[in-house]
């Protein structure tokens, strides 16, 4: 069962779709994956949709009753605009996409299907596709971890999310399943381990910062594992 979610002032964002690119899509797989954050996003739309049909109506000017022939030229240009377009729209059926790392198949989110990204580039048990989406200073990637694999302990110098798209992990803070959203800054460290391998989605607007043993030769290529 999913236990980490979007926070109640991201979740009210995205429906006001005032996020930034990667984080809009971050929740938005999540939000795919989990019935609760469902409900609430269908909650917030209608409470935005009351909000916006209790405004009062923009006023526009019409032509006075006593110019007639203006009227009726009024009102079918209304009509014209109305009935002008008579194409139909098409509904597109999302075809599945999947892809491979390191023999292993996995199905992408909808919401990653026709967004590019980039060849897997690997470090050790670690394997990062960055998302092909110009952000600013937030950097999106698919993550991927081998079994076995663990990324040491470290910080952050920004925000990180994580979303688990498949698989498992875990940290000092327990284990983690699909759909899980997790949000961190530089008040987490945490070391995240795998047993069985598991991909992820992932948001970052800085380096990570490794801050034990050997692991700190890491904190100049801190940029390249995330």
């Amino acid at each position: 069962m999913i236990k980490h979610h979007p926070s109640e002032t991201l979740l009210t964002q995205y429906c006001d779709a005032s996020l930034a690119t990667s984080l809009s899509l971050a929740v938005s797989i999540h939000v795919d994956m989990c019935p609760v954050c469902q409900a609430k996003v269908a909650k917030i739309e209608a409470s935005n949709a009351n909000a916006l049909f209790s405004e009062e109506p923009a006023q526009y000017e019409k032509p006075q009753a006593e110019q007639p022939e203006l009227l009726e030229e009024f009102e079918l240009n209304v009509l014209d605009m109305i009935t002008s377009d008579d194409s139909i729209d098409e509904v597109y059926e999302v075809e599945p996409v999947s892809i491979k790392v390191n023999e292993h198949n996995y199905q992408l989110p909808r919401a990653l299907t026709r967004i590019s990204h980039s060849k897997f580039t690997q470090v050790g048990k670690l394997a990062r596709s960055r998302i092909a989406l110009d952000d600013g200073p937030l950097r999106s990637s698919l993550l991927h971890i081998d079994a076995g694999g663990e990324i040491p302990e470290h910080t952050h110098t920004g925000f990180e999310v994580t979303l688990l798209l498949d698989g498992e992990f875990s940290d000092e803070e327990g284990k983690y399943v699909p759909g899980d959203f997790i949000w961190q800054d530089g008040s987490h460290q945490h070391t995240p381990l795998t047993k069985d391998g598991c991909l992820c989605f992932t948001v970052v607007s800085s380096a990570l910062h490794f801050n034990k043993g050997f692991s700190k030769l890491l904190n100049p290529i801190g940029n390249l594992i995330y």
